[in-house]
C-alpha cells in the first residue's frame, strides 16, 4: 500500500507535541535561532538574529557567546529573546527572559559540563567576555500544519499547560 504524500498527518495531542518538545530541546547538538533587538539612536527598533548551539539544563535554554556581541549586548540589556527551533513545518516557538549570566570562566561544573555535553561545543577555552546566559522559558509553541496552530501553546507564564 503506498501513502499519498499531499496527505497531512493528524494533528498531534497537546501531551504529544510537548513530548516533542522536550525531545527536541533534550537532543544533543542542537541549534536554535535567537531573535533580538535593540533601540537604535533615532528611536527604531533593530532587530537581530543569529543561530547559536543551545543546552537543555534543568528546563532552561543555555547559551554560550561573547557578551560583547550584538545578541550578547542586546539579551543583557533587554532580559528577553525569542527563539525558534525546527524547520517551518515543525518549529518550537520559545519566549525566554533572561533569568542569569555567568561568565564562562567562572560557571560552577555543571553547568560548564552540561552545556559542553549535550551541546558538543566547549566555550571554556574561549575569550575573557564570553558568559551561558540562561534564559527561562515563559511561553512555547510548537506546531508542524495550519491545523496544530490553534492549539499551538504549550507553556504559559513558565508553566507548562
Amino acid at each position: 500500500m503506498t501513502t499519498n504524500p499531499q496527505v497531512a498527518p493528524v494533528p498531534r495531542t497537546r501531551e504529544q507535541r510537548q513530548a516533542d518538545t522536550l525531545a527536541m530541546l533534550r537532543s544533543p547538538v542542537r541549534d536554535v535561532w535567537v531573535a533580538t533587538a535593540s533601540v537604535a539612536d533615532d528611536g527604531t527598533a533593530v532587530p537581530y538574529l543569529v543561530p547559536l548551539s543551545l543546552a537543555w539544563l534543568d528546563d532552561r535554554v543555555v547559551l554560550a557567546l561573547d557578551a560583547t556581541s550584538r545578541t550578547g549586548r542586546n539579551v543583557l540589556a533587554t532580559g528577553t529573546a525569542r527563539l525558534s527551533l525546527g524547520g517551518t513545518r515543525d518549529v518550537v516557538m520559545i519566549d525566554a527572559v533572561l533569568e542569569r549570566s555567568v561568565r564562562v570562566a567562572e560557571a560552577p561544573p555543571e553547568l560548564a559540563e552540561g552545556y559542553a555535553a549535550q551541546a558538543d561545543w566547549d566555550p571554556r577555552p574561549g575569550g575573557e567576555h564570553d558568559v551561558y546566559l540562561v534564559l527561562h522559558p515563559r511561553r512555547v509553541q510548537a506546531w508542524r500544519e495550519v491545523d496544530e496552530i490553534a492549539g499551538r501553546t504549550l507553556m504559559r507564564d513558565g508553566e507548562w499547560l
